[in-house]
This record gives structure tokens, C-alpha cells and sequence, in this order.
């Protein structure tokens, strides 16, 4: 797709900008559907939705034309502004319960971490681009981006936005692997959350003490890096029980209904319930748009964001879920091609970052309106309302477009 404009807009992948807006209409679409026998107010999703759509575009603008060495230069110093403005929420009033919003007197408030998870990416982008590729071959290069991710992962964590935390820290992996950084290293990095997991079924915790051990011996390390490694896993397993009961009570009942929804159908597992209920009442075409008796008679809790995808699963039906999921995996597809295809370092490190985060939320919001994985509130990118999101996700279009503009294919 080619705008006639001027040369320089010629550069732009606008058909990359076309899927984003074919999402934003589709979930549109099922905001009033949602909400449309609702009062003409800010209280109204779609209302609130459409009145993000024009700054959402500006943030878009912006980011298509900053130049990527002025990104670069100022990183670290946009960082440290992030971390602070997630800090900020911690001194205002509690907002639905947590810190997470600031507020500037209006209706409207701007979540910080939804732009923090952002500068994160940039950050480490970098770091890992400033350094050369035999220096990413020692597990020292995994220090700062690590940090530099967990800083503002903790902050956010304690507001508390556990999904939100979760989707921080994801794109660090594969931005390490881009950067050259071993899988031996990489692998450091996940051991203690496998060691965590796996120490809840005894027979999975010894063998994966076993696993861990043919590995550490494989890889040859020093006698006593490669013992500290083994039992600080093995220790971390152990503390599986108090990390457990340091889980607030509805966060285990998710966990523990995610492998029996029987277990508390009117409590824990009912969100889930009502979501596969709606998504199968839908069936392949849906019972048409505004025609969703489990969204309209109010069982689908949180319809307007977490799960949105059932309201559109009952009333268009699988085909329409296919075919977003399609949108995004188009979208996400992309945005890999772009990082292939760069000449520059740093933009490829934004790139797959950016891409990172698209397909955690996509795939965590998909899992969990199927009962896949447990409930955690992540919104679907363009489709669910959140106007923080909104602004996040168009600024994240504009970066990607920005970065690849020279892209051909």
C-alpha cells in the first residue's frame, strides 16, 4: 500500500498501520455493542474508547517521525523518567484499590506502566546494541538488561499489576538471544522459575534436579559456579511453599481452578466459566453483532477488556475470532521480518521487543478467556477498552514504522 503524499511517506510499511486500524474498528464495533443501551456518558466504554482514538493517532505521528538517534541518545534518560512516573501513583489516593493510575483532575486517568513497558525495551535495546558481539558471550552482559528490566518489573508488581509485571519482563529473553547473548546463559536465567514450578509435584522437582545437573556438568562451568548454581536452584524450589501462601487467596483460587473449574464454580472459576459459555453459545457464526445474551444479561464479567474476545466469540462467532487472531499474526509476523531485515542493531533490538510484547498479550488474553492458563487481566491490543493501552499500543505501531521504514517486501 502506497500513499501518494511525498516520498519520504512512500518509505512507510502503511500496510503494517492498516491491520492495527482493521483491529481497532473490529473492537470498536464490540464496545457498543457492549455498551450501547448504556447512558451517554464518560462512564460509557465507547464513549471513553473513542475519545482516546485521536491522541492515540498523535502518539502515533510522534513516534513515526522521532529520529531514531534521538530514541538512541536519550534512552537512559527517558528511563529514569519512567521509573519515576511509575513511582508517582504510590503518592496519590488509591484508584479502584491500587497505585497504578495518575490523575490529572479529570475523568480520565494514564496508567505509567503501560508506557514504562515500552521504555524498558528501549533501554535494553541500547545496551545490547552499544556493546559488541564478543562481550555478549560473558554472563556478566546479562546483569544490566536484566536489571534494567526488573527495577521498574518490581515497582509495577507491587501497585499491584502482577499481568502487567508479567509482560515487562517476557521481552527480555528473546532481546538476549538477538543480541548473541549463549542460550547456556539464557537458560540461567529461566532455571529458578522451572525450579519454583516443578518443586510443586515431587517427582517433577527430582527430575528436574536431575535435568539441571546433566546440564550444569555439560556445560562445564567452574566447579564452584556450577555447584552455586545447582543449589541455589534446588533452594528456590524448597521455597515454593512460602511463595505460595505469599499469593493473595484469589490469586491461588485462579491457579487451583484452572485445573479444576468444578472446584468453585460461583467464586474462583466463574469468569472463566461464563467465558467459555459465551464463547461456545457463539459457535461458528456467532448469534449476530448486539445479539450476545451472555454479555447483554451481564454474566460475562469484564467484558469491555479482559474479556472481550468471548463478547465477540458469542455474538460473530469463531470465524471472527480466527480471523483476528489472523490480523495479529500478521501484524506479529511482521514486525520479525522488520527486525530480519534491519541493518541497525538497535532498531532490530526495539523491533523484537515490540513484537514480544504484541504477542504476550495477545497470547496470555487468549489463553485465559479459554481457560487455558489462569485469569490475569491482559487487555487484547486495539480491541479492549483501556485508553493507557490505546495510547501504548498506536505509539508502538509508530516505532515499528519508524524503524523499518526502509523495509521492502
Amino acid at each position: 500500500m502506497k500513499i501518494n503524499i511525498s516520498p519520504e511517506f512512500n518509505k512507510f510499511p502503511w500496510s503494517y498501520f492498516t491491520l492495527s486500524l482493521v483491529l481497532l474498528l473490529i473492537g470498536m464495533l464490540t464496545l457498543y455493542s457492549i455498551s450501547y443501551q448504556e447512558e451517554f456518558s464518560l462512564a460509557n466504554s465507547f464513549i471513553k474508547q473513542s475519545i482516546f482514538i485521536i491522541p492515540a493517532l498523535f502518539l502515533f505521528v510522534i513516534a513515526l517521525f522521532l529520529p531514531r538517534t534521538l530514541i538512541h541518545k536519550y534512552a537512559y534518560i527517558v528511563f529514569i523518567i519512567g521509573i519515576i512516573s511509575v513511582i508517582i501513583p504510590y503518592s496519590l489516593p488509591l484508584r479502584a484499590g491500587t497505585h497504578r493510575w495518575i490523575s490529572f483532575g479529570l475523568p480520565f486517568a494514564i496508567q505509567p506502566s503501560e508506557f514504562v513497558k515500552i521504555i524498558c525495551i528501549v533501554a535494553v535495546a541500547r545496551y545490547l546494541s552499544d556493546k559488541k558481539n564478543a562481550q555478549m558471550k560473558s554472563i556478566t552482559a546479562l546483569i544490566i538488561p536484566f536489571l534494567i528490566m526488573l527495577i521498574p518489573t518490581l515497582i509495577v508488581l507491587k501497585q499491584p499489576d502482577l499481568g502487567t509485571a508479567v509482560v515487562m519482563m517476557i521481552p527480555i529473553i528473546p532481546m538476549l538471544y538477538w543480541a548473541g547473548v549463549r542460550p547456556y546463559h539464557l537458560f540461567l536465567i529461566g532455571a529458578p522459575l522451572i525450579s519454583i514450578l516443578a518443586a510443586f509435584h515431587p517427582l517433577a522437582f527430582t527430575i528436574w534436579g536431575m535435568v539441571l545437573g546433566i546440564i550444569l556438568y555439560l556445560s562445564k562451568p567452574k566447579f564452584l559456579i556450577g555447584a552455586i548454581l545447582y543449589f541455589t536452584n534446588i533452594f528456590l524450589g524448597l521455597l515454593s511453599p512460602i511463595l505460595w501462601n505469599a499469593l493473595a487467596p484469589y490469586q491461588q483460587g485462579r491457579i487451583l481452578t484452572l485445573f479444576n473449574p468444578d472446584r468453585d464454580p460461583y467464586g474462583a472459576a466463574y469468569q472463566i466459566l461464563q467465558s467459555i459459555t459465551a464463547i461456545g453459545s457463539g459457535g461458528m457464526w456467532g448469534k449476530g453483532w448486539i445479539e450476545g445474551t451472555q454479555t447483554h444479561l451481564k454474566f460475562l464479567p469484564v467484558q469491555e477488556s479482559d474479556f472481550i474476545l468471548s463478547v465477540i466469540g458469542e455474538e460473530l462467532g469463531f470465524a471472527m475470532i480466527a480471523f483476528i487472531l489472523f490480523i495479529f499474526g500478521a501484524l506479529i509476523i511482521k514486525t520479525i521480518k522488520f527486525s530480519i531485515s534491519s541493518n541497525d542493531r538497535f532498531s532490530a533490538l526495539v523491533l523484537i521487543g515490540i513484537g514480544t510484547i504484541f504477542f504476550s498479550h495477545v497470547f496470555v488474553n487468549t489463553a485465559m478467556t479459554v481457560g487455558l492458563i489462569p485469569v490475569k487481566g491482559l487487555p487484547l491490543p486495539f480491541i479492549s477498552a483501556g485508553g493507557s493501552f490505546l495510547l501504548s499500543c498506536f505509539f508502538m505501531i509508530g516505532l515499528v514504522m519508524n524503524f523499518s521504514r526502509d523495509y521492502n517486501a
